[in-house]
């Protein structure tokens, strides 16, 4: 009975491993944080329908990228820190050397601007 449970066991994990959806790591995950490395950094509003857009180009791995929320909770006004960097726009990208991106930025362009590599 225990070498059975064993064998199923055996078999399940050898399976799940050759599946996507098992696969602890997520396709994007080494993207974003490479993104993090690089010192770029989301800025956005929960309301925001392109901030959203913007999330679910990471297809689950936006958790491992920098997001600063400018809304100050509870409210739709701006945070003192969005509005010392001049945000104007949600999303709102900032990286290293100070530049900007506004808008839903492809995956690519972001790839681009830090030199972080897409899968």
């Amino acid at each position: 009975m225990k070498n059975r449970f064993a064998a199923f066991l055996a078999i399940a994990l050898i399976s799940c491993a050759a599946q996507p959806a098992c696969s602890a790591e997520k396709k994007l995950d080494r993207f974003a944080k490479c993104l993090t490395e690089k010192k770029a950094t989301m800025y956005g509003v929960s309301w925001c329908s392109h901030c959203a857009d913007q999330k679910e180009l990471f297809d689950g791995s936006f958790e491992y990228v920098t997001y600063v929320d400018c809304a100050v909770p509870g409210t739709r006004k701006e945070t003192d820190q969005c509005k010392a960097l001049g945000i104007k726009h949600t999303p709102t990208w900032i990286f290293a050397d100070g530049s900007r991106l506004e808008g839903t930025i492809p995956l690519d362009k972001l790839s681009q601007q830090t030199g972080c590599k897409l899968p």
